[in-house]
């Protein structure tokens, strides 16, 4: 619509235009309202239970991995005494050499290694199943060597005894570990269905906020227009202003208020760009 079109359109005919829309939405709002408070109704409780479990769950895997640490800190603390206790008994010579298929050192380096990659690496979950299982095949040989050395050597019962605790602290993190893989597993999905419920509650209530906004100001903007309707479009006050103004500057040949501040703008700009 050009300017032409602008100055051919009559007040009232733009009062009456924009009265009835106003009538048109107070009417319609009601039902928007309606509708947009019963999705929150059914949406808010699926919600808040998918936030129970996702919170519950979540809850769980930390509580795992705390008791996997603790166990794994402790096993890895007996694993450096062992090593102390080891040298003393290399030392005197009384420190018994184990069967050639599995050395000593290398048990101690292969639960260190991989000690190393579960706490530093990012590894995906067969990865990790895939190393709790090789800890679990060193431990089961350890267990082994342990029966058959418990009382071949008295010197090394205490040695002997503290293999024996890592090993026990070493399966049960591995069992927590496991457990919390599957706790993992499960939260993915959970953690998506939480997010995409909590989404589509948060655009309803964004709408329904919206709608309720718009019917509080229905009734104020139909008295404005209705006043105007009747009373003209002059100042008539506070929160009237002169409506025809710009209409009759124009009509004189003068720009509007618009027109002199998007000027005032297009000037600012020029200015700002020479300085």
């Amino acid at each position: 619509m050009n300017n032409e079109d602008l100055m051919s359109v009559r007040p009232d005919d733009l009062a009456h235009a924009l009265l009835n829309r106003r009538k048109i939405l107070k009417d319609s709002l009601p039902d928007v309202i309606r509708t947009l408070e019963a999705e929150d109704e059914l949406i808010k409780p699926r919600y808040d239970r998918s936030k129970i479990r996702f919170e519950k769950i979540n809850q769980d895997i930390k509580d795992l991995k705390e008791k996997r640490d603790e166990d794994q800190k402790k096993a890895v603390d007996i694993l450096k005494s062992m090593k102390r206790i080891e040298e003393e008994l290399t030392k005197n010579g009384k420190m018994i050499n184990l069967n050639p298929k599995w050395k000593r050192e290398k048990i101690e380096k292969s639960l260190e290694l991989i000690e190393k990659n579960i706490q530093t690496k990012a590894l995906n979950q067969n990865i990790e199943r895939k190393m709790l299982e090789e800890r679990k095949e060193i431990i089961n040989q350890n267990e082994a060597w342990l029966k058959n050395r418990r009382n071949a050597n008295p010197e090394m019962l205490e040695y002997i005894e503290k293999r024996k605790e890592m090993s026990k602290l070493f399966k049960r993190a591995d069992k927590f570990h496991r457990e919390m893989i599957v706790k993992v597993e499960k939260a993915q999905p959970l953690y998506e269905k939480q997010k995409s419920e909590a989404d589509e509650l948060r655009e309803i209530r964004s709408q329904l906020d919206r709608a309720r906004e718009l019917l509080s100001q229905s009734d104020r903007a139909i008295k404005h227009w209705e006043r105007r309707l009747n009373e003209g479009f002059g100042d008539l006050g506070p929160g009237f202003p002169n409506l025809l103004e710009n209409m009759k500057m124009v009509e004189n040949g003068k720009p509007s208020t618009f027109a002199k501040k998007e000027k005032g703008k297009k000037t600012g700009g020029e200015k700002a760009e020479e300085k």
